[in-house]
């Protein structure tokens, strides 16, 4: 399992990293293999406003389903629209050419909250 260094994660294997004055979120290394071969990914639209915690998307592997939930509280400002085509980047690339949204933060000290890269692996090497 690979992580990201540069990211903050949630227990649910969401990850998210700073990228100037907004984030970038995605699925860890760890939640694309459980997922296996990803066939299709809903994203919401650009302006919709998430709380920390909530669902923003699916992500649909050829094995299940799954409800992908917005590391911080924020505004969409955008998606990965290379996925609608290949949605399989993410199983290729979680933390780079597989992002899913781009976002605003609307509580930026929600950041703190989030696992640390060491946090995370460490807590998902126990499932």
């Amino acid at each position: 399992m690979s992580i990201d260094k540069n990211s903050r994660y949630r227990a649910s294997h969401e990850w998210a990293r700073k990228d100037g004055a907004r984030f970038v979120a995605g699925i860890s290394d760890h939640a694309q293999e459980a997922l296996g071969d990803i066939v299709f990914i809903e994203l919401p639209a650009i302006g919709k406003t998430f709380k920390q915690g909530e669902a923003f998307g699916v992500i649909e592997s050829v094995k299940a389903a799954s409800d992908v939930y917005l590391p911080m509280s924020g505004t969409i400002v955008a998606v990965n629209d290379a996925l609608a085509g290949d949605p399989a980047i993410v199983n290729k690339e979680p933390y780079t050419g597989g992002w899913l949204v781009a976002f605003e933060a609307t509580e930026p000290s929600e950041w703190d909250s989030l696992l640390t890269p060491e946090a995370y692996e460490a807590e998902s090497g126990k499932e």
